[in-house]
């Protein structure tokens, strides 16, 4: 009886060592829950959040630019000169990105595939041709224009200094 009463041994001595056990058990659950959310996140929904997200800002960028584009032609060719600067995202995705004419189509192309789109212009007729491309990392210049060689007008999408 002595050894358990002065601490020097004995059949009760372990029971200090319970709490700190107890203590290192929970902390293991609690890591692995926040390792198992933090991998669902991440390896799967947060990804494909951001990829829609990603489509909706090129959707929305890509309108508001070909609105832009429209409004700035005047319903007549004569004697135009319209130069107007358009605001664009530096970014989509953490990625720059281009806005290119083809035709009588804006195409905004991404790195990531998913993420590129196009729209097409609905541009009078007096309007000869769109052309030029803008990038997220210059200031966006829109160009209305005679066209020297016919009585139409010129669009073209250039790049300035940010």
């Amino acid at each position: 009886m002595r050894d358990v009463l002065d601490g020097t041994g004995g059949p009760g001595t372990d029971r200090g060592l319970s709490p700190v056990v107890g203590k290192v058990m929970e902390t293991s659950v609690v890591l692995l829950y926040l390792g198992l959310l933090t991998t669902t996140l991440y390896a799967g929904i947060v990804p494909d959040y951001r990829a829609a997200t990603g489509d909706e800002v090129a959707d929305r960028t890509l309108s508001a630019t070909v609105q832009r584009v429209e409004a700035a032609v005047p319903p007549n060719a004569s004697h135009v000169a319209v130069r107007r600067t358009v605001d664009l995202p530096r970014t989509i995705r953490g990625d720059p990105y281009e806005i290119r004419a083809e035709g009588n189509r804006l195409v905004l192309s991404h790195p990531d595939h998913r993420v590129t789109s196009e729209a097409v212009l609905a541009l009078p007729e007096h309007v000869a041709s769109v052309e030029g491309n803008w990038s997220s990392s210059t200031a966006a210049v829109l160009v209305v224009a005679q066209d020297p060689d016919s009585d139409g007008v010129i669009v073209r999408l250039e790049g300035g200094e940010r």
